[in-house]
């Protein structure tokens, strides 16, 4: 019999669930409006339904090897109790584990949605090739998660990985954290679009002044399709994103010595305008990278950390993801393989 197991991506505006087989097959996927503001029983209800619904489907056909579901916030992985979940409010220290398991009647994996996503990426995505493996989410906000031996490294409280609260300017924008300058404030799609107010405010970027005013739903998609058509403010932007994350990764690099780091979530479609600035900072800063980058064109800079020259050996690879928006439902599915074995 096949075995299979569901995994769920729940996010604050859209919940997403799939069932996917043991060597990785996407067997199906269904998604859902997240309708956060008629409380958690509500959503919690509608999730339930939806994965009953899906595993009844396939009961007779596959083995259910359990549940993941991948939560965006801090998770008591012990008790199975979100702590905290920005885009969730009130999910403050919710039992919510329990609360499935009790609905279901079945065994629940949760974790942090930057981590499985981080695990869908080591399973099957770009960093599917390497047993260790760290990865950065661009999203609303800035998450990350760090695999190890094909395992997610949750460090000792589970909150390892939270590189979006690294500070790039220590008296910069005021971070939901408590801290200023956070890489948060920097390089997330909702950063971005502050970034071309603020650059509008000034009195500039008359491009981005005109894209503001006539487009509604005016994204950090609206700033990167100005920036590959040549507008040099929107340009200008997504260098100083691609700075803030080569700081973050230096440091990274530098302290965990991993042969991949991989950038995903939804602003990571702007690659080709952020990452040349990326690669910038790591030869400038990182003395790792430097003796470990690859033979690229962009690798051959003059000003590369303490003149070190790239030797033999194991390579530093920074890469963006390619599952896409699909790698937390992998990364959510893979748990219960995980745990089965």
């Amino acid at each position: 019999m096949n075995k299979l197991a569901i995994g769920v991506d729940l996010g604050g505006t859209n919940l997403r669930i799939a069932a996917v087989d043991d060597q990785g097959k996407l067997v199906e996927k269904v998604t859902l409006g997240t309708q956060v503001s008629l409380g958690r029983d509500h959503v919690i209800g509608e999730m339930c339904d939806a994965i009953q619904s899906m595993s009844d489907k396939y009961k007779s056909s596959a083995a259910l090897l359990g549940i993941g579901i991948g939560v965006p916030g801090i998770i008591d992985m012990q008790t199975g109790l979100v702590r905290e979940s920005p885009n969730l409010p009130d999910w403050v220290d919710y039992p919510a584990r329990a609360a499935v398991e009790q609905r279901l009647k079945t065994v629940v994996i949760l974790e942090n949605d930057a981590n499985v996503a981080a695990l869908g990426e080591k399973w099957l995505g770009a960093a599917k090739d390497f047993p260790d493996m760290a990865m950065l989410t661009l999203g609303t906000g800035v998450g990350g998660g760090i695999v190890l031996g094909g395992k997610i490294w949750r460090g000792a409280n589970g909150m390892a990985g939270e590189m979006g609260h690294s500070t790039v300017e220590p008296d910069g924008h005021l971070c939901g954290c408590g801290n200023h300058g956070c890489l948060e404030q920097y390089a997330s799609a909702t950063a971005m679009v502050r970034l071309a107010r603020e650059a509008i405010a000034k009195g500039g970027a008359p491009a981005l002044s005109r894209a503001i005013q006539s487009d509604p739903e005016f994204s950090a998609k609206s700033i990167y399709n100005l920036a590959i058509q040549g507008d040099e403010d929107a340009r200008r932007i997504f260098r100083y994103v691609g700075r803030c994350l080569g700081i973050v990764l230096s440091t990274m690099v530098n302290s965990l010595n991993l042969p991949i780091y991989v950038i995903g979530g939804g602003a990571s479609s702007a690659w080709e305008a952020f990452s040349p600035s990326i690669f910038e900072e790591l030869r400038l800063r990182s003395f790792v990278y430097a003796a470990t980058a690859p033979d690229d064109p962009l690798a051959k800079h003059e000003g590369a950390s303490a003149h070190v020259k790239p030797g033999p050996g194991p390579k530093t690879i920074i890469t963006r993801a390619l599952l896409g928006s699909d790698a937390g439902l992998y990364g959510a599915a893979r748990l219960p393989m995980l745990t089965d074995k």
